[in-house]
């Protein structure tokens, strides 16, 4: 016996085919006239195509052209030895802009959250009370018995 792994591959997938018909046509002798037949004209359908082989379309592959510098080692691309110091600072371009952009966000960040927190102490030193007092667990009864008072 000299069969092909595509052969053995093939008659497993019969084999497994042979199995789901089997096991779906177990499932369809309660099922009305109208349904039965939609499912076999599926299952035909599926076989037509099936049988009909699948065509997948080929892009042909055009490979870049060798170089040959003078001191006769060949290199691929298309360029001379200055070509792929050009390609290399332009592709680093978008990379160096998006971390100057990350660094920039990062400062307004840093500048929103000193601000707020500035505003914050500002508020607390210019109070009536003192930071103590903020501290004081009987103060957050307070809060709560003067917004009910309002």
């Amino acid at each position: 016996m000299n069969r092909t792994p595509s052969a053995s591959a093939e008659l497993a997938a019969d084999r497994f085919a042979r199995r789901v018909t089997a096991r779906l046509n177990e499932g369809t002798d309660g099922l009305p006239y109208d349904i039965t037949e939609r499912l076999r004209a599926a299952r035909v359908q599926a076989l037509d195509r099936r049988r009909k082989p699948v065509v997948v379309p080929v892009r042909p592959v055009v490979a870049a052209p060798v170089v040959v510098s003078s001191g006769g080692s060949a290199t691929l691309g298309w360029g001379g030895e200055g070509g792929n110091w050009w390609r290399a600072l332009i592709s680093a371009v978008p990379l160096t802009a998006l971390v100057v952009g990350l660094v920039f966000i990062n400062i307004a960040q840093d500048e929103n959250t000193a601000h707020e927190i500035a505003e914050v102490d500002t508020a607390l030193l210019t109070d009536d009370l003192p930071p103590s007092a903020y501290t004081d667990p009987g103060f957050l009864q307070f809060l709560k018995t003067a917004d009910n008072g309002r």
